[in-house]
């Protein structure tokens, strides 16, 4: 049986495939830190706020698989692949892992992640 905690990354997951960014900006402190390694990093609720309203509504994923989720104390991990649009178009696969450190342990929300993707094809 998952805990809480896997529950909730999954569904965190999910509002990106679903394209569900009230869920997301509703879950994430107002000082959260996402960096995207390799990418951009944005600091803080409003410039997450700004960067999901300036994507293009077709540059969502396509597809999401979940491999692994861990969770520890304020601290989770995800890992699996999905599938979206490369700047030119072309549908990608791409694997990915997620970091997540939690604002605390009752209600928590995400405080900081830290994401890494690699192109597989």
């Amino acid at each position: 049986m998952n805990n809480p905690k896997e529950e909730f990354v999954r569904k965190f997951n999910q509002a990106f495939l679903a394209n569900d960014i009230s869920f997301i900006l509703e879950n994430v402190t107002e000082d959260v830190y996402w960096e995207m390694v390799g990418d951009r990093i944005l600091d803080g609720k409003e410039k997450l706020k700004d960067f999901f309203e300036a994507m293009p509504e077709d540059a969502g994923l396509d597809s999401l698989e979940i491999h692994h989720i861990i969770t520890h104390g304020k601290m989770a991990s995800a890992n699996g692949e999905m599938k979206m649009k490369d700047k030119s178009g072309k549908l990608k696969t791409y694997g990915f892992c997620d970091m997540y450190e939690f604002s605390g342990f009752k209600n928590p929300k995400i405080k900081k992640l830290v994401s890494y993707m690699v192109a597989k094809d």
